[in-house]
């Protein structure tokens, strides 16, 4: 996706709306493929924190840690109020579960193939469950991809590696959930 939205926080809603006109149907289909109440929630890339604030609407007891790895998007993470905010990448080893959800929407393509089986390894030995909204590979693909930057694997593919299932997918955007109990 071309543009580096996560590095502006004021910005980024309207420019990832303006690029990805599925974000909000993409945002939404997440947020229903989560199994069930979840009390701890660790999620993979809050950026301005609108995956949290959309599953706080609809599980207002869960206890949400965030990660990512823009100081920017830290910062104004830490205003929406969650349990923790962490200064991470997905590469890095995660905070300690048990987790009954790890969440990410649009952040687990930045991995490679060997970084994205890594992270559902390292998903499905601390939590519950995996809740995965993201571009995806397609043929043809109509996202405009950034060489180096974004590397969608398919959602087929990214569901075996996760042991779940896609349960939504349109265009190039897919949402995979996995459960591990």
């Amino acid at each position: 996706m071309t543009g580096q939205f996560h590095s502006d926080p004021e910005t980024y809603l309207k420019a990832i709306r303006a690029e990805l006109p599925l974000y909000d149907a993409l945002q939404d289909a997440a947020i229903a493929a989560i199994p069930f109440a979840p009390g701890r929630v660790l999620e993979l890339g809050i950026g301005t924190g609108e995956t949290t604030r959309r599953l706080l609407a609809v599980h207002p007891e869960a206890a949400v840690t965030a990660l990512d790895s823009s100081a920017e998007m830290v910062f104004r993470a830490r205003e929406l109020g969650v349990e923790e905010v962490r200064l991470a990448r997905m590469e890095d080893p995660l905070p300690d579960g048990p987790w009954d959800l790890v969440i990410s929407v649009l952040a687990v393509h930045h991995l490679d193939d060997d970084g994205k089986r890594d992270l559902f390894r390292r998903v499905r030995e601390q939590s519950r469950a995996l809740v995965l909204g993201d571009v995806v590979a397609v043929e043809p693909q109509t996202v405009e991809l950034e060489p180096g930057v974004d590397l969608p694997a398919s959602a087929a593919d990214q569901a075996a590696w996760a042991d779940g299932e896609t349960v939504w997918e349109q265009g190039d955007f897919a949402v995979l959930r996995a459960t591990y109990d």
